[in-house]
């Protein structure tokens, strides 16, 4: 399998575990965004380190590494913050499509920070895409003004910077489950002041859902991050609007959100762009 495959793999495989870990958020109930994030985080730390130590990396980043780390959390975890307050006041498919604007931040900062330029058939496959995901959220577009919309919308940035971050980190020879440790530790010591002074009780099934939504981020953060080191953002970013199916999936299956018909020709929209963008880029690497 090609790296840029590999990439692509590993992407759908994120965007799949990203909607189950905004399924379990939104089902753990009235608790503020920060802690939920806390206990998240905590859970993709505590399998961050146990692979650190079983494939024996060292907890260190290396020179020259520690400012890229340190935007590479820092923008991660706004964009963690933002979305799970989204999460918790829009509709779940609109939060997803506003965070899902990150693949879009990606190629842009990829283009200024790391000099990728990307090919016109790979910028309109991901111009369409964008526009796929108008369509879904249309249904929000009244709420594009409101405080929670424009939150949703700062956290797709944040993640976008952050991607990029992971790009550059990969280039430099840090390991995966290391950006994935530093990241996981700086977000739950940006959280565990709130946690501790403003703490919402929960149930044990609350505590449940966040164990499962940690879980499945873990697996999430993992895949993401192996698919911005096996390929370029330009390559496969589109394939992370995948997300944008399960979820609405999920949707259906336990919250009763059933897409209309313009939600629908949104995800034919997409599908068509990445598609397109696999068809494409396969014939060039046939000529070539």
């Amino acid at each position: 399998m090609s790296e840029r495959n590999k990439g692509i793999l590993y992407i759908i495989l994120a965007a799949l575990c990203f909607s189950l870990m905004s399924l379990f958020v939104r089902l753990s109930g009235d608790i503020p965004a920060i802690q939920k994030s806390f206990f998240r985080n905590l859970v993709a730390l505590a399998f961050a380190a146990i692979i650190l130590r079983k494939e024996k990396i060292p907890f260190r980043a290396g020179k020259g590494n520690t400012i890229y780390l340190l935007l590479r959390a820092g923008f991660g975890t706004l964009g963690i913050f933002c979305n799970f307050y989204a999460i918790d006041h829009l509709a779940l498919s609109d939060a997803n499509m506003l965070n899902k604007l990150s693949p879009f931040f990606a190629i842009i900062f990829s283009y200024f920070l790391l000099k990728e330029r990307a090919a016109f058939y790979q910028i309109m496959c991901v111009i369409v895409a964008f526009i796929g995901t108008l369509f879904i959220l249309r249904p929000g577009f009244d709420s594009l003004v409101t405080f929670p919309a424009f939150i949703g919308l700062l956290g797709g940035l944040g993640a976008g910077i952050a991607y990029t971050m992971v790009r550059i980190l990969s280039g430099r020879g840090v390991k995966g489950p290391f950006i994935v440790f530093f990241f996981s530790t700086f977000s739950c010591l940006a959280a565990l002041p709130y946690c501790i002074f403003h703490y919402t009780p929960m149930k044990p099934w609350q505590l449940g859902c966040l164990l499962l939504a940690g879980l499945a981020a873990s697996g999430g953060q993992f895949s993401i991050t192996a698919a911005y080191s096996h390929a370029p953002a330009k390559e496969i970013s589109v394939y992370d609007y995948t997300q944008i199916i399960f979820s609405s999936l999920w949707g259906i299956l336990f919250l009763g959100e059933f897409p209309d018909w313009i939600s629908i020709t949104g995800y034919l929209i997409i599908f068509a762009a990445s598609l397109s963008m696999f068809l494409i880029r396969r014939k060039n690497e046939r000529v070539s």
